[in-house]
């Protein structure tokens, strides 16, 4: 008898509550401090809301789930469902990986917290690959596996509109902020599983655009094979319009209609602010 198994993320993923119940998983929403009031991204802060305050100079602090109140969800989804796979956003983002792992500990085993070492889309690629498996009758700890496993075929490049917020955030100093104002230099920020860091920087928004292409474009032919190979997305904050003349810009470039446009998880926006743009992919799994 195959076991019942719920798949469950968090908004980093991108997934609100709406597209979480047409998917079939279940969401945990990421609360936020602005202003020295607690939001829940997806429930009582919305996109819209949140850059307006930023950009207003708002102060925001990213938080953690409730532990009280994700022992509680899981103890309701215990009550129908045999296991539980939880797939926060990557440890080296977030402490709230870390604050999961320690609570699945008083579950008996039933909740299976997945250090993936994603966000934004390629979590929700993730929790994608999840219910599939599941729904293919592969066991938790075979799910949980094939999640380790897979974790780092997934790449992402962001460029930056300004340096004020990677500034803020404590991401660099206030003497690289200024210089990168003076001159107007556009950084590319990478995620290749862990952590934000560095990649580059540009002299323009078209620079940046060309550095992040080529960059992904290496990565689809020489880490995972061609372009036959991944599902393409485009990301960004507050920034709809140029994301979806990007996204034609890859499809024309790799010749793919596979590009998958989101924004950015709110988490992300903290650290680079409002006007973001990123590139990515995910290798396609079995």
């Amino acid at each position: 008898m195959n076991q019942k198994i719920a798949i469950m993320t968090d908004t980093n993923s991108g997934i609100m509550a709406e597209e979480a119940q047409k998917l079939g998983v279940f969401v945990v929403p990421m609360p936020f401090v602005v202003d020295g009031e607690e939001g829940f991204e997806g429930v009582s802060l919305d996109a819209d809301r949140f850059y307006e305050r930023q950009r207003a100079g708002a102060n925001i602090v990213t938080s953690r789930p409730s532990i009280v109140d994700l022992g509680e969800r899981w103890h309701e989804l215990l009550g129908t469902y045999d296991d539980i796979i939880y797939i926060p956003m990557s440890s080296g983002l977030s402490g709230s990986c870390e604050t999961a792992c320690t609570l699945s500990r008083h579950f008996e085993g039933r909740v299976h917290v997945v250090d993936n070492q994603r966000i934004s889309v390629m979590q929700r690629e993730s929790a994608i690959d999840a219910l599939r498996w599941v729904e293919a009758g592969l066991s938790a700890q075979e799910v949980c596996d094939r999640l380790h496993a897979t974790k780092f075929d997934a790449s992402i490049y962001i460029m930056v509109d300004t340096m004020a917020y990677l500034h803020k955030s404590g991401r660099i100093t206030p003497a690289a902020a200024a210089i990168g104002s003076v001159l107007k230099i556009r950084p590319v920020l990478q995620i290749q599983g862990e952590k934000l860091d560095a990649f580059s920087v540009a002299k323009s928004t078209k620079a940046a655009k060309r550095t992040m292409l080529k960059a992904l474009a290496r990565d689809v032919d020489e880490r995972f094979g061609g372009v036959g190979n991944v599902h393409l997305y485009v990301a960004h904050t507050d920034r709809d319009d140029d994301a979806q003349s990007l996204a034609q810009d890859m499809r024309d470039q790799f010749g793919s209609d596979d590009v998958f446009v989101d924004r950015l998880p709110l988490s992300i926006a903290c650290h680079v602010g409002p006007g973001a743009l990123g590139v990515g992919c995910a290798k396609i799994q079995d």
